[in-house]
């Protein structure tokens, strides 16, 4: 039975599903499926089990996954680069969902971590990551954040502004040290993406441009206490294909080539940006043909100029977590909202919202859902998941056909919220943060703890003073 056309109220690449209980292999982890009684289970712990243990909303992250992707993502880049007789670094970027569980599967799937923060970083190091094998990027490291950086002895540092130069400059000199930097540049080149998104065009805050990036190396050579290892482009995110990275390296290429002039570069970093199926609509090419793409156009640059191939690094992200994440919530209120002439939409509320997840308010990021807490044979309704905060953009699901008999306490699953939820989430209306929970071979535990009313308490001055009040009043 194939889908049928979407009604006038949903986006056209939305079509009527034939089952409205299915799980896509595209989007959800390869371990959803639903029990016996129809409930969805992840890891094999039913979904029940985890909000009756665990609470709700509760983000869910399929450990096997995680480790799957990130061994994909390290084979398919490393293959493509041996093709060509050099090697491939692989940095697992932090930013899409970084946690210390999280650093000890990508590390020990032989992946490096990049990190963009103070905080990043400790993470990192608390997650057992090799200094070494760190990588530091950010348009604003503070004096503090560079000094920590270099004292641990990160790998590389990703240099984004002359400031930034001359401060590690000083610190280097300072404690001693050498540093490895690259410089990161604006290629010009930028994904068909949210603007937000799009990172490579002049007019935004990071990196040089073509023409700087020269001045910044030379100044770079002049410190004794940097090291310059190579450029860095990263040109934005949730791509689908190799078609912008093939055209950036050809710019990288070129800068890489005339800078060789002045010493080897052993290194080019292309960064990341691969994307993922958010909904049945989504299609990303495979990442095997993303990796090789980018790597014979690096190696085609390079034989047109007659030099060699430096080593390749990449930074994949949400490529390696974002498949493995479910967020689970229970319906609150189901609500049928008439939109015009003999046009309804329903409103399903849940527990959570742009707290926990920001990416459709902040970029009109699209997601899927179904019900998680069991199966039905009720006809698909074009439904809009949304949340229980005080804002009516706070969307969880734009457009979805959900079972119409959807009601409250039904568990509602929200596929593909492994990368960017728990990172950009929020306490809006304080609204405590939920838990992390790691699921493997029917087991499930904590991984971050959900937050407490208690724990937003605990920063505000006022609250604290006042219940220690009361309590010297009771004594």
């Amino acid at each position: 039975m194939s889908a049928s056309p979407a009604a006038p109220l949903a986006p056209e690449w939305l079509s009527v599903p034939a089952d409205a209980n299915d799980l896509s292999a595209r989007i959800w982890p390869a371990s959803a499926r639903r029990d016996a009684d129809g409930t969805l289970e992840l890891g094999g712990v039913s979904a029940r089990e985890l909000v009756e243990n665990f609470g709700s909303p509760l983000y869910v992250v399929d450990e096997e996954e995680v480790r799957a992707h990130a061994r994909r993502a390290r084979d398919a880049f490393a293959s493509a680069a041996a093709r060509h007789g050099v090697t491939a670094r692989t940095y697992y970027a932090g930013k899409a969902f970084l946690s210390t569980e999280i650093v000890r599967w990508v590390t020990s799937e032989d992946l490096s971590v990049d990190v963009c923060s103070r905080g990043e970083l400790e993470v990192a190091l608390a997650g057992g990551a090799q200094p070494e094998r760190i990588g530091f990027h950010g348009n604003n490291k503070s004096v503090s954040e560079l000094s920590r950086a270099v004292e641990v002895g990160v790998g590389s540092i990703i240099v984004d502004s002359p400031i930034e130069i001359e401060r590690l400059a000083a610190i280097t000199e300072r404690l001693g040290a050498v540093q490895r930097v690259l410089v990161r540049v604006r290629t010009g080149v930028h994904a068909e993406t949210h603007a937000f998104l799009a990172t490579a065009h002049e007019d935004q805050k990071f990196g040089f441009s073509m023409t700087d990036a020269a001045t910044a190396v030379a100044r770079i050579r002049e410190v004794p206490g940097l090291d310059f290892i190579g450029l860095h482009a990263h040109i934005g995110s949730q791509i689908f294909d190799a078609s912008g990275f093939r055209a950036s390296a050809a710019r990288l290429v070129e800068l890489h080539a005339d800078l060789s002039a002045g010493g080897e570069i052993p290194l080019l970093n292309v960064g990341g940006g691969f994307g993922i199926a958010y909904t049945s609509h989504d299609d990303p090419r495979p990442l095997e043909e993303i990796a090789s793409g980018i790597v014979d156009a690096v190696a085609a640059e390079c034989a047109a100029r007659s030099i060699p191939i430096p080593d390749i690094a990449f930074e994949p992200g949400r490529v390696i977590v974002g498949q493995a994440g479910v967020t689970l919530y229970e319906v609150g209120t189901v609500k049928p909202v008439r939109v015009g002439d003999d046009l309804e939409r329903v409103y399903v509320s849940v527990d959570g919202g742009m707290s926990d997840n920001a990416r459709p308010a902040l970029y009109g990021a699209q997601y899927s859902a179904r019900i998680a807490s069991r199966t039905t044979a009720a006809a698909p309704a074009l439904s809009r998941v949304v949340g229980h905060h005080c804002e009516s953009g706070d969307i969880v699901v734009d457009a979805e056909y959900l079972p119409g008999d959807i009601a409250p306490g039904d568990l509602l699953a929200v596929p593909a919220t492994g990368a960017y939820c728990f990172s950009l989430a929020s306490t809006y209306n304080y609204t405590p943060r939920a838990a992390v929970v790691a699921v493997r071979d029917g087991e499930a535990r904590v991984i971050v703890r959900r937050e407490s009313v208690a724990d937003l308490l605990s920063r505000d001055v006022g609250a604290v003073v006042a219940a220690e009040t009361t309590t010297e009043g009771i004594a």
